[in-house]
């Protein structure tokens, strides 16, 4: 199973390094929230949010387990298209 914030990431090609750059977070710490086995403070939540522009809401972030998804079953958004 993948969290949303994982799957937000990699669709759009970022680093974990990136990412927690970007809102000033520990690598280890963001990598730790993607995998669920440590959760985001309210403040980090929001700051992942804003980064994404809003494409992840902080109750996705905050409760993942309530949004996983098994990677074969990803949303239409971020499937690759076939040309026909």
């Amino acid at each position: 199973m993948h969290s949303p914030l994982r799957i937000l990431r990699k669709s759009q090609g970022k680093t974990l390094s990136e990412v927690a750059l970007a809102i000033h977070l520990d690598v280890g710490n963001l990598s730790r929230i993607e995998r669920g086995l440590q959760v985001a403070s309210l403040d980090v939540a929001e700051r992942l949010a804003v980064f994404f522009h809003g494409e992840i809401s902080e109750l996705e972030i905050l409760y993942p387990q309530r949004f996983q998804s098994d990677i074969k079953t990803l949303p239409a958004t971020l499937a690759v298209a076939k040309p026909q």
